[in-house]
């Protein structure tokens, strides 16, 4: 493994570093105005996303407009909310009014839609500045960041390797300092492996808490939400409050009030259900050992921590997977005529997969998730959240799809990825935080997982985590002159 650099924070607070909440202060006490942070973003931008390819799509023009609309705003006391004149970046796979939104595919290469997808649609109308598109693979269906048309990102602690996937470019981007906050979509992990993997905090949400309204095809059936992707917890819950809520285009939402992202400052006793590997896939030893510090510190945060194992079938889970992502891909693309020639062969592989499976096979992979979401209603009378590893591996290669060896044991595709998927099979909200990092100083992650609704839970053990092992003053080191 490639040693990480060395880490590094930012000597003078420099404009770009600052974290949301502080930026929204500032505005509100007249000491920054958007137009000077924007100035400094897009200037740390020229420097460093070349470096990292973690922006494809940069809104210069578009985010100087509403950085000038912002600054007049808190001029008049007019301010829209908390987010205005905060910069941010959005996934690849979500429309954004105006720009392309390619899903990381030659097929959508062209693709601008004319409407924002509702989380979007809600954070410009609080005064956001969108400073642009965030690089994924190629419908968002790989844990490694590279497609044809934008190429490969890099990992802000080491640009040779992988931030991970699907969100690699928009964690790269805030570990990086491309802004303080990122929209991303987690379908089986795609949030919290890259935010692990990158030394940041990675919220998915429970089903419907972000209702989603013009976006791009379901392929993951509702397994895909959106979430925030953040340097703190208080700033994930932040951006959470600022997307979450129903709406009536979206039923599943409906099951939620208005209103996201409180943090509890004084956290009762939690039960919570340590799981430092599933069956017997390897676990890297030095994430093993840190997320197992990490379980004896939310004890001594007094909290009861038992050890035990991964509370549902881990073959249904695998099941499920082999037949809702194939089989969405496949539905996907037979509206796409001539696709064969503009896909990447490893996805065309997954596509015939798709296209070979029955209908029934289909209705019964809906069926096991229902089974799973019933036996984890069951799960959560006797603990309140699921402690486990964030991922199997530390970042490995950046044009490499997966690891091949974890723990020296070789690994398929999916070998660093076990831990994450189950929680969007069951719908649950699960969340990522920094732990102890490895001794190359790579970032790992633990992830914690709650029931179905229990989203500000994990926010509050994690911010109760993050009072006692703080991580935001983690930098990577990358060089601005080169």
């Amino acid at each position: 493994m490639v040693a990480a650099p060395n880490v590094l924070k930012p000597a003078t607070d420099e404009l770009w570093s600052r974290s949301a909440l502080a930026l929204g202060r500032a505005y509100q006490a007249r000491e920054l105005s958007p137009v000077e942070v924007l100035d400094a973003i897009l200037a740390r931008c020229q420097a460093i996303n070349p470096q990292l390819n973690a922006i494809v799509t940069l809104d210069a023009a578009g985010a100087r407009q509403a950085a000038r609309d912002s600054e007049t705003r808190w001029r008049r006391g007019e301010a829209l909310g908390a987010l205005d004149g905060v910069p941010l970046t959005v996934k690849d796979n979500i429309p954004v009014r105006g720009l392309r939104t390619t899903w990381g595919s030659r097929l959508l290469a062209d693709y601008t839609p004319v409407r924002d997808e509702l989380p979007v649609a809600r954070l410009r109308a609080q005064g956001a500045v969108i400073l642009g598109k965030t690089n994924v693979p190629e419908f968002t269906l790989q844990g490694y960041t590279h497609n044809e048309l934008f190429g490969t990102t890099g990992n802000p602690w080491n640009p040779r390797l992988t931030p991970g996937g699907s969100s690699g470019g928009a964690v790269a981007a805030v570990a990086a300092g491309l802004g303080p906050l990122a929209v991303g979509t987690d379908g089986g992990g795609s949030i919290r492996r890259p935010a692990g993997h990158t030394g940041l905090v990675g919220l998915k949400p429970s089903t419907g808490r972000v209702a989603r309204v013009s976006g791009l095809p379901a392929i993951l059936h509702d397994f895909e939400v959106i979430g925030p992707i953040a340097r703190t917890t208080a700033d994930a819950a932040l951006l959470f409050a600022a997307i979450a809520g129903p709406d009536l285009q979206d039923r599943t939402s409906l099951a939620f009030p208005t209103g996201a992202g409180t943090i509890e400052p004084a956290l009762g006793r939690q039960r919570i259900l340590y799981v430092p590997r599933f069956g017997a896939s390897p676990v890297d030893p030095e994430i093993a050992a840190h997320v197992a510090d990490a379980a004896r510190a939310f004890e001594a945060l007094g909290h009861m921590v038992e050890e035990g194992e991964a509370p549902f079938d881990i073959p249904t889970l695998d099941r499920i997977w082999s037949i809702v992502g194939p089989a969405g891909l496949a539905w996907f693309l037979r509206d796409h005529p001539g696709w064969e020639g503009e896909v990447q062969p490893a996805l065309r592989r997954v596509a015939e997969q798709g296209a070979a499976l029955q209908a029934a096979d289909y209705a019964d992979a809906l069926e096991k998730s229902v089974r799973m979401r019933a036996g984890f209603a069951e799960t959560f009378t006797a603990f309140d959240a699921i402690l486990t590893p964030c991922f199997a591996a530390l970042p490995w290669s950046a044009d490499a799809t997966h690891p091949e060896f974890i723990d020296g044991r070789q690994a398929g595709p999916r070998g660093h990825a076990v831990f994450t998927a189950f929680a969007n099979a069951a719908g649950l909200p699960g969340i990522s935080i920094p732990c102890t990092p490895s001794s190359g100083g790579l970032p790992i992650a633990i992830q914690l997982v709650g029931a179905f609704g229990a989203d500000e839970l994990l926010l509050s053990l994690a911010a109760q985590y993050e009072q006692a092992h703080p991580w935001a003053d983690r930098w990577p080191a990358l060089d601005a002159s080169k």
